[in-house]
Parts: C-alpha cells; structure tokens; sequence
C-alpha cells in the first residue's frame, strides 16, 4: 500500500517539541504518566515492545489516548513479529532504534507509519529511499548536536526526532541545532522537568 509517512509525522508532531517515551512500567504506571503529560499539553507517547508483555501497557495506554483524541505509538519495533504486536495492540505508528527495511515495509503495510533509527548520512538517504522523511536519531546524546547542523545540509527534507540522553535543559539547544522533536524518557515523570519544558 501507498502510505505518506511524512504527511503523517508532519500532523503528528505539528506544534510539539517533546514525546515522552515509557519504557518497561506496568500499564497503569504508563497511563498515569501518559495522562499527566497530556495535562501539560505533550500529546507524544511511545511505548516500547521489545520485550513480552509490554503490549499490555501499550494497549492501556492506546486507549486512554482515544478518550483525548491521541495517539500512541509502539516502541522498539525492530522485527516483523513486533509490527504485527503493534497494530494488535493499537499502535497508530512504529518507531525503531535502526532502520530494518523489511519492518518498514511491514509496517507500512500494515497502515502504521514508521519511524526508523538512522545514525548515519547512509542511513538517512536509505530511509529516503524507503518513503521515509521523518526519522529517529539515536542515540541523539552520543551523536551530539553538531550531528544535525551537518544532516541538514545534504537532507534538507528529513525531519529528525532526537532520542537518547537528552536532557530537559538541552532541549531548546537540539531544536535550535536541527532537531524536530526531542524524545525523553523517565525525565518526563518529574513535575519539575515538565515545568522547564512549558516555559
């Protein structure tokens, strides 16, 4: 099927700085924190897969997401299988720490846009190649912020969402130098960091 990621992503994340990114937590945990960011107007939420079992969390908290016309997204979607458990679960979209073509395709068979990981110019042309213009940065701290300022002279188009060891004082930075979104994980569960993130 024809399924226009960027056109999505360009929706999705219109107008947010920050997703939140639950990892491991049981399903109420997940939904607890889920709702507090939404109170603070963070409408991105991703909730990993990798493992067994943590669909049950991404299921709860997909369906508290609909009550406030949101949508959640799996996490760590790095096999075929894990797209399959994604849309069972109710994902509206896929995200992975790497580009795997064949999950790309899967999920984009499957109707869910998919955000892959790239880390490399070779890696972002690929995810081009492959209908994808929004795409994951990771691990964004290790890459650091010189990494995008470089990116977007060759990709102008690509929209990167920066992921891994950025902190809720850096966030402004990573925007500035090229990032789109910034994906932050159990910082987020602090009241005092949601706080910095409204100013």
């Amino acid at each position: 099927m024809t399924l226009d990621q960027g056109a999505y992503f360009d929706r999705l994340f219109a107008g947010q700085r920050v997703m939140a990114i639950w990892r491991g937590l049981p399903a109420d945990e997940t939904v607890a924190l889920s709702e507090q960011v939404w109170d603070a107007a963070i409408d991105l939420v991703e909730v990993p897969i990798g493992r067994p079992g943590q669909e049950a969390s991404l299921a709860a908290a997909v369906t508290a997401a609909a009550k406030r016309g949101h949508e959640v997204g799996a996490g760590t979607v790095v096999s075929v299988a894990h797209v399959e458990r994604a849309a069972a679960a109710g994902a509206a979209y896929t995200i992975a720490p790497g580009l795997n073509p064949a999950v790309v395709e899967a999920s984009h068979e499957a109707g869910l846009p998919h955000l892959p990981g790239v880390a490399t110019a070779s890696e972002v042309a690929l995810a081009l190649d492959l209908g994808c213009r929004w795409v994951k940065v990771f691990p964004a701290s290790s890459l650091g912020k010189d990494w995008f300022k470089a990116m977007a002279g060759p990709f102008p188009d690509v929209r990167f969402v920066a992921t891994g060891g950025v902190g809720p004082d850096e966030v402004d930075a990573y925007l500035a130098a090229g990032a789109s979104v910034i994906g932050m994980g159990s910082a987020l569960a602090d009241p005092a960091n949601l706080e910095k993130l409204l100013k």
